[in-house]
């Protein structure tokens, strides 16, 4: 699959996961509550592919930031992709048949233990790895900057729960929609310079 394939398909989740919150807003039932977890799971193993994607310069001397980004943005994939397994095949489940399960243990509820880890998976290791991501771009691919912006977002997201719960929703701002610009970007270079 090429970057503009990537690219493309980056755009489609940012446009499915934009209706998903659409559909969350105006109905918040459990079937759309179900579409956007499924989306923020296929979300994370886009964020993977993304990341091991982007064209590098070969000639770097700083590997190291490329395999970083790829751990830090795996570890999101598998936290994120963990919580909200855990979240469909468990906890809606127990809750359905009237099973009082704490709201620490809920998605969607502050302060929650599965909500800390959608934020350290979404926020914290995002950040890095967008940030790590922009190290070693080949030097005409020029979203570096906004890679870089990207992570700084998502660690004002992660770092602003502390403050107020409603910080947290700078971090989607570098993850959705950085991401999103990130694949328009993508797609108006050209191709010469992507291989």
């Amino acid at each position: 699959m090429n970057i503009k394939n990537i690219a493309k398909t980056g755009l489609l989740i940012g446009f499915l996961y934009f209706i998903s919150v659409v559909l969350l807003i105006l109905f918040s039932n459990n079937i759309t509550i179900l579409f956007m977890e499924i989306i923020t799971m296929f979300s994370g193993l886009y964020m993977v592919l993304l990341t091991i994607s982007l064209p590098i310069d070969k000639n770097s001397k700083h590997n190291i930031y490329r395999l970083l980004a790829i751990i830090f943005v795996s570890s999101c994939m598998l936290l994120t992709n963990s919580m909200h397994w855990i979240n469909i095949i468990v906890i809606k489940p127990l809750i359905k048949n009237g099973i009082n399960v704490p709201e620490y243990f809920q998605i969607g509820t502050w302060p929650s233990f599965i909500m800390a880890i959608d934020y350290l998976g979404w926020g914290l290791f995002m950040g890095l790895a967008f940030i790590f991501s922009g190290f070693n771009l080949k030097l005409s691919i020029n979203i570096k900057w906004i890679l870089w912006l990207n992570g700084i977002l998502c660690l004002i997201g992660f770092f602003g729960v502390i403050i107020n719960n409603n910080l947290w929703y700078i971090a989607p701002l570098g993850y959705g929609i950085g991401t999103v610009i990130i694949c328009i970007k993508l797609l108006m270079i050209k191709n010469e310079e992507l291989s």
